[in-house]
């Protein structure tokens, strides 16, 4: 049986953040906390897997926990991050992919410039509100009163150097945080300092709008697989930081837990072309690491006769209302996704898991995380959510009226 949302179209979602929520009214403060790669299942199933997130446990627990939260295509990081900012799909707000097309010099999405909507920081600030946010996607010379966006020359795991940092951040703020925290000024901005960040901003600041993006959790997840020993454990220590966050809060502030996506193991990776090649069928298929793709009526007959057969990793057909609700371009091609715990591509020796995303939104049990806590939070577990209702569930808590009519896609 197919979710409720799944019936509606993705306009009609913006609905659900009209629903009630707060008890006794006026906007409040609000610290948005995006964990990297937080699949709901690693909240879901926290007993199952023996986690120590004892904050992570109490958001949902006293506040409002939406049972999974079905993302937008592609499912990665930056064009998840400006949806949760924006409310509408990635074809419109513009952010793609994580890095631009290479005819555009294949460099990141750094500038804010690029975004083609109003985020809910633009919102914030027409509102007079004063706004923060610390390694958000997408916010170089983003119009943010007090910003770290994310940019990065060099990379140490989830770490990214702070010399790139002190060039595109609010000016003199890197160094009034390290004046405050000496040991802010390591080479590279990690998830222990980038709390450190939030917690100057918290208490010297206090914004009415604070977002930060933690990324060390994913950067574990891919090199070791999501669910396990290292990856809980990075999670674990990210749920060690998002309490000292709320601790340092104000206590008018709500606090919302947000993903991106969600992760899955890979264990294998196997190539379809092999099997146009054993069958000597010609035509052409689009391959990715989630996803492959046709016009070619022969080679879709050929991947469905064979879908579900492991030497071939080809899983499930995507359903034609599907692609039209969540990638109306690709209407009219033959999309497949893996099999469990398979990606696509040219097979390589493997040591142990590895984790990705990048996946259809509604595959099985892979999904993103949403919750809201603080004072007056009405107490509820919501059904599946999409995230294009997310931005207004946020501008709900600072009394804005956000995303507008024009901006839904």
């Amino acid at each position: 049986m197919e979710r409720a949302f799944s019936t509606a179209s993705r306009r009609d979602l913006f609905a659900l953040a009209a629903i009630p929520f707060l008890k006794g009214g006026g906007k409040r403060k609000l610290l948005v906390v995006s964990i990297d790669g937080l699949d709901h299942r690693y909240v879901r199933d926290a007993d199952k897997l023996g986690l120590k997130i004892a904050n992570i446990r109490r958001i949902a627990k006293e506040g409002q926990w939406a049972d999974g939260v079905v993302g937008v295509v592609p499912t990665v990081t930056w064009p998840s991050h400006t949806t949760i900012v924006t409310g509408v799909t990635p074809e419109v707000h513009g952010i793609l992919s994580n890095n631009r097309p290479k005819e555009e010099g294949g460099e990141r999405y750094w500038s804010n410039s690029l975004m083609k909507a109003p985020a809910l920081w633009d919102a914030a600030r027409e509102a007079k509100l004063k706004t923060a946010a610390v390694e958000w996607p997408v916010t170089v010379g983003a119009k943010i009163d007090f910003n770290i966006p994310e940019v990065f020359k060099r990379r140490s795991g989830g770490g990214m150097d702070m010399e790139s940092h002190e060039k595109d951040s609010t000016p003199g703020l890197i160094e009034r945080i390290a004046a405050e925290y000496p040991s802010f000024a390591t080479e590279f901005l990690d998830d222990r300092t980038r709390a450190l960040a939030v917690i100057y901003l918290l208490k010297k600041e206090q914004p009415d709008l604070t977002l930060v993006h933690l990324v060390d959790h994913d950067d574990a997840a891919h090199a070791n697989g999501p669910f396990t020993k290292r990856a809980n454990a990075t999670l674990e220590y990210a749920d060690e930081l998002l309490g000292q966050m709320m601790a340092a809060a104000p206590k008018s502030t709500l606090v919302a837990l947000v993903s991106d996506h969600g992760f899955e193991k890979v264990e294998r990776t196997v190539d379809p072309r092999e099997l146009l090649r054993h069958e000597k069928v010609q035509g052409a298929l689009t391959v990715g690491p989630a996803l492959v793709y046709t016009k070619d009526a022969k080679v879709a007959a050929l991947l469905r006769k064979h879908a579900g057969e492991a030497a071939y990793g080809v899983g499930r057909e995507i359903p034609a209302p599907e692609l039209e609700r969540l990638a109306p371009k690709m209407k009219g091609l033959a999309v497949f996704e893996p099999m469990e715990h398979v990606q696509f591509g040219k097979p390589a020796p493997r040591e142990g898991e590895s984790g990705s995303h990048g996946y259809w939104p509604l595959r099985k049990d892979y999904r993103a995380t949403f919750a809201l806590w603080g004072a007056g939070v009405k107490r509820e577990r919501l059904p599946e959510i999409d995230m294009l209702s997310i931005a207004g569930r946020l501008a709900a808590v600072l009394g804005l009226e956000f995303p507008k009519e024009k901006a839904k896609s």
